[in-house]
C-alpha cells in the first residue's frame, strides 16, 4: 500500500492536481476532486485497481463532465480514491487505503466514492464528482455527513467515465454545502430557466424506517418534524406496496430486480477483462467476484424486465410536485475492519441496498442531506422525486430545508 500521507493526510487523494478553469461561470472560485474512475487527460485512471491502471494508457481527453465543470469556472485539485473496481459500499481499498471519515475517524467513509466524499468532508475541495450504482454517492455522503446527489439515470454525460453497470450507474455530486451542490448539479444537468413545480406532497416511505436501525428511524422522524415547521408540509406515511399499487415488499427492488441486473452487467463490462487479464485482486473483491463468476446470467434475464416494470410503477406513484423521503442508509458508518465476517457483510450490504435500490430501479434523482446524528455519527436523510425531475428536487429540498 503506497504511503500518500505527503499528498494528503486524510488518504482521500491518489494525486493532488492543479487543473485550472477553462472558462468562467457559476463555479468560479470553487475547487473539486474527481473519483478515479473518471478520466482526466494525461493521468492514468485506476478504477481502484493498480492492475487496471497499469494495463491502460492515460486518456487523451477529460471525461466530458470534467470539461463541463472546468468550463464553468471550477478548479480541479485532485484525483480521489475509489473502491476496487467501484464494487463496494464500505470504502476500504486494499491497494490505496481507507480514506479518513472526518466526522467519525475510527469508522469507514463508505464507498465506492470514498475518496470523493472524504476529500470534501476533510476540507480538501468544495465539491467532488463520483459515480453511483447501488449507492456509491449516497452511502458515503450519509456516513461522512455531507450532501450527496444521485441524479436521474443518464442525465449527466458518462463519456470518459469507466463503464460499470450502465443500466444503473450515473455520475453524481458530493459537497459540504447545499448551495455548492446545487450549482455543480445544474452545470452538469445543463439546467435551463424553465419554471419547475413547487413541492405539494411529502411522502414518508415507512418500509425504509423498518429496515433502518431504530435510532436512525427515530432521528429521521424527528428531522421530518423540523421540515414540517419549515415549510408546513405534513409527511404522509406510505408503504412501498401502496406507492406502486402492487403487493410487493420493498426488498423486491434489490433481491429480485436490481441485484441480478447489476451482476449480469458487471460480468459483461468487467468480467471479460478480469478473466483474460488475470489482474491482482484484493481479498474482499475476490470473494465478491467469486459469486459473480458463478452467476447464471440467462436465468437472471427476468430481472431486467422486473426493473423496467418497477421503474414504471414507482414513477407513476410520484406525480408532479411529490417528494418521497427516507433515511439514506440504515446504519451509521461501521468501524474500520469490522466487516470481516459473512454475517456482518450481509447485514450491512443487504439492508443498505434494500434502501438504495429504490432510486436505482426507479432511476430517480435522490439527494442525501446531512440531517441526522446517531451516537455522535452522521446519517443522511434522503429526498427523491420522479425520473428527470432533478431541478424540481433541488428546488424542493431548498424550499423544505431552507438550505
Amino acid at each position: 500500500m503506497p504511503d500518500d500521507t505527503h499528498l494528503d493526510p486524510s488518504g482521500s487523494l491518489i494525486e493532488r492536481l492543479d487543473l485550472s478553469p477553462l472558462g468562467t461561470g457559476p463555479l468560479d472560485g470553487l475547487t473539486f476532486t474527481v473519483k478515479d474512475n473518471i478520466d482526466l487527460a494525461g493521468y492514468r485512471t485506476s478504477y481502484g485497481s493498480p492492475s487496471w491502471r497499469d494495463a491502460h494508457p492515460a486518456p487523451v481527453h477529460n471525461a466530458l463532465c470534467v470539461d463541463q465543470l472546468l468550463a464553468a469556472g471550477g478548479h480541479c485539485v485532485g484525483k480521489a480514491v475509489a473502491d476496487e473496481f467501484t464494487y463496494s459500499l464500505d470504502g476500504e481499498n486494499p491497494f490505496f487505503g481507507t480514506p479518513r471519515n472526518a466526522k467519525a475517524p475510527e469508522r469507514v467513509p463508505g464507498g465506492s466514492s470514498s475518496g470523493s466524499a472524504a476529500s470534501v468532508a476533510n476540507g480538501l475541495a468544495d465539491f467532488s464528482i463520483g459515480t453511483d450504482s447501488g449507492g456509491s454517492i449516497r452511502v458515503p455522503a450519509s456516513l461522512c455527513g455531507i450532501w450527496g446527489m444521485r441524479p436521474s439515470l443518464h442525465r449527466i454525460s458518462e463519456a470518459g467515465v469507466l463503464p460499470f453497470m450502465p443500466g444503473v450507474s450515473t455520475v453524481g455530486i458530493l459537497s459540504a454545502e447545499f448551495g455548492i451542490l446545487d450549482a455543480a448539479a445544474r452545470v452538469l444537468l445543463r439546467s435551463g430557466t424553465k419554471p419547475v413545480a413547487s413541492v405539494k406532497r411529502l411522502l414518508l416511505l415507512t418500509d425504509m424506517l423498518e429496515v433502518a436501525d431504530a435510532e436512525v428511524a427515530d432521528q429521521a422522524q424527528a428531522a421530518l418534524e423540523r421540515v414540517t415547521e419549515n415549510c408546513g408540509l405534513v409527511p404522509e406515511p406510505v408503504r412501498f406496496s401502496q406507492l406502486i399499487s402492487e403487493d410487493l415488499p420493498l426488498s423486491y427492488c434489490n433481491f429480485e430486480a436490481l441485484r441480478d441486473f447489476q451482476t449480469a452487467e458487471f460480468q459483461s463490462i468487467l468480467g471479460n477483462w478480469i478473466e483474460t487479464a488475470h489482474p491482482e485482486l484484493g481479498f474482499t473483491f475476490s470473494m465478491a467476484y467469486g459469486n459473480v463468476k458463478q452467476f447464471d446470467r440467462i436465468a437472471a434475464l427476468e430481472s431486467l424486465t422486473r426493473c423496467e416494470r418497477l421503474f414504471e410503477k414507482i414513477n407513476a406513484g410520484l406525480p408532479e410536485g411529490t417528494v418521497v423521503c427516507f433515511p439514506t442508509a440504515p446504519v451509521i458508518a461501521p468501524l474500520k475492519g469490522s466487516l470481516n465476517t459473512l454475517d456482518a457483510v450481509a447485514d450491512f450490504y443487504d439492508r443498505t441496498m434494500i434502501m438504495t435500490a429504490f432510486s436505482g430501479v426507479g432511476r430517480l434523482p435522490e439527494i442525501s442531506a446531512p440531517l441526522l446524528t446517531v451516537d455522535g455519527c452522521p446519517v443522511g436523510l434522503s429526498f427523491a422525486a420522479a425520473h428527470y425531475q432533478d431541478e424540481f428536487l433541488l428546488g424542493a429540498v431548498s424550499e423544505m430545508l431552507k438550505a
